[in-house]
């Protein structure tokens, strides 16, 4: 991307500046065009060529079949995450009932998309909010608070012994899948706009990071659902044990996001540090596990929980490592 220089000239009480001949030959401006800058919140100056007309809604007809629902119901999510603002399903004859709710609970999921228009042929649905109101930290953050909230109802599971999780882990994972979406939406939208990435302050590595970031929270998520729907905790042994490796993974959760969104490299290191406190006791569980030589389904049944809350602790370190550098270089020696 090539670099110009200019020098501020100052005439009158406006202090100007010269565009680049070829940006204004490339953009088709002449004298009396209309140009739009944005002040970004790190005080830089971004110019684009026009803000004349509003570009416009982008709209896509995707074709109903019965005969292959599954595939139609991934195309509206395609669509919704490819940053489309008006959706509709079109049928050449008419939509069957039981596929039009299931498109309509289909589209319920997906967060600022409305139903517009309805009739036994088309189901129109468009994106109603205004990608310039939102922001990608709040909505991480949120997606982190949900998740949250299941690991804790997961913990408090495990030290009551009972199995009555499943039901309101699994609602509140729909919840976090729908955050996860509006978020990859989002940022999809501010590579293709890089006006809408300045205005909402992301950089080509910030786009990316976020992207890993909010997979990891939906990872994370759905390790508890899998979790909770897999393991009979009336039977769980070494409980106390249990529930503090998993104490030592909400705090761990609770340092990556915040170490994240704050690009605190001292908070990132400090998850690691507890990741390997975490080990010490799923090592100490497997140990005393296998000196009891109980069952084997009561041996097998501890090793799967372990198994289940590393994959849940990895997420953390995996977004703590997206503030730490990658590696580091060391200077050169003189031969």
């Amino acid at each position: 991307m090539p670099r110009y220089a200019r020098r501020l000239q100052k005439i009158g009480s406006s202090t100007l500046i010269s565009l680049p001949s070829q940006w204004v030959k490339d953009n088709n401006l002449k004298k009396g065009s209309i140009v739009s800058m944005d002040v970004n919140r790190d005080n830089t100056l971004v110019v684009f060529p026009s803000s004349e007309a509003a570009d416009p809604a982008k709209e896509v007809t995707i074709q109903y079949s019965q005969a292959s629902m599954d595939s139609l119901v991934n195309q509206v999510y395609g669509a919704y995450l490819l940053g489309y603002d008006m959706i509709r399903v079109k049928a050449a004859g008419s939509i069957t009932y039981e596929d039009a709710e299931r498109f309509k609970r289909a589209m319920r999921k997906l967060v600022g998309l409305e139903i517009v228009e309805e009739d036994r042929q088309t189901i129109s649905s468009q994106f109603l909010l205004d990608p310039n109101t939102l922001d990608a930290e709040k909505i991480l953050r949120r997606m982190n608070s949900l998740v949250a909230g299941m690991m804790r109802e997961m913990i408090q599971a495990i030290q009551e012994k009972e199995n009555l999780v499943k039901r309101s882990v699994g609602g509140r994972d729909d919840e976090v899948d729908r955050q996860y979406f509006l978020l990859v939406r989002l940022i999809r939208s501010a590579m293709m706009d890089q006006q809408l990435a300045g205005k909402l302050n992301l950089s080509n590595i910030d786009i990316l990071d976020y992207r890993i970031a909010a997979n990891l929270l939906e990872s994370a998520g759905d390790f508890i659902v899998e979790l909770a729907s897999l393991q009979d905790f009336t039977r769980l042994a070494f409980v106390e044990k249990f529930a503090q490796a998993g104490e030592l993974v909400e705090k761990m959760q609770e340092k990556a996001v915040a170490a994240f969104a704050g690009k605190n490299r001292a908070e990132s290191i400090e998850v690691v540090s507890t990741y390997g406190r975490f080990n010490e006791i799923l090592d100490s569980i497997k140990e005393a596990s296998a000196a009891e030589q109980k069952s084997p389904e009561s041996t097998v049944a501890v090793l799967n929980l372990a198994y289940s809350m590393d994959r849940i602790a990895r997420c953390w370190v995996d977004v703590a490592d997206l503030v730490k550098p990658v590696h580091l270089i060391a200077p050169l020696k003189n031969a």
